[in-house]
């Protein structure tokens, strides 16, 4: 079987990248803000760990909604982040260049803090696998961190704590702007992990 898996380089989706060391990482650049800073740290990553890293591009910034796109939030969005269909979205667009790549296998990074989203929840996972499966290529999906917390992926996948400062969590800024939810996350991360 062959692996891919999304990486955004923000904490989770690092430790998930060491943890199961898949062939190719996809980064997508959607159209969100911090596209370049997730590009250029998802790229430092997949050279330390020797993976195959690709950049699947395609403007949907007129689409989104919240901090991600520098635009109002929709008013039935759970959170500032929110972006409609973005996990829907971003699994689409890797599972259309894993059938290019003979990839047979997508791991996702989603953690428990993440349920309070509809798209963050393992019923999601598993219907969007049951969709992908059924199509031609019968790609699985496969998101094995839901029952974790961010701090316990560092443990359980024994992730060196210098990938973890590189992580970038920001949701506005290509320089960590320290107030938003992912960068609120990842002082959270760092405070469990005794980082100073």
């Amino acid at each position: 079987m062959k692996k891919a898996i999304l990486l955004s380089g923000g904490v989770d989706s690092i430790c998930l990248a060491y943890g199961i060391k898949p062939e190719i990482a996809y980064t997508i650049d959607y159209g969100q803000t911090v596209a370049e800073r997730e590009i250029y740290v998802s790229k430092y990553i997949c050279s330390i760990l020797n993976i195959e890293h690709k950049v699947i591009k395609v403007d949907c910034k007129h689409l989104g909604s919240g901090s991600l796109a520098d635009a109002k939030s929709s008013n039935i969005s759970p959170s500032k982040e929110w972006w409609p269909f973005r996990n829907q979205l971003l699994v689409t667009l890797a599972s259309m260049q894993s059938l290019k790549d003979s990839v047979n296998e997508i791991y996702l990074a989603s953690v428990k803090s993440d349920n309070f989203h509809k798209d963050g929840t393992e019923r999601f996972y598993n219907l969007l696998n049951n969709l992908l499966f059924y199509q031609e290529g019968e790609i699985k999906v496969i998101c094995p961190t839901l029952e974790n917390y961010s701090h316990e992926l560092v443990t359980k996948y024994n992730v060196p704590i210098t990938l973890i400062t590189m992580a970038h969590s920001c949701h506005i800024s290509n320089l960590a702007c320290g107030i938003c939810s992912g960068c609120i996350k990842q002082l959270k991360v760092r405070y469990e992990l005794g980082i100073e």
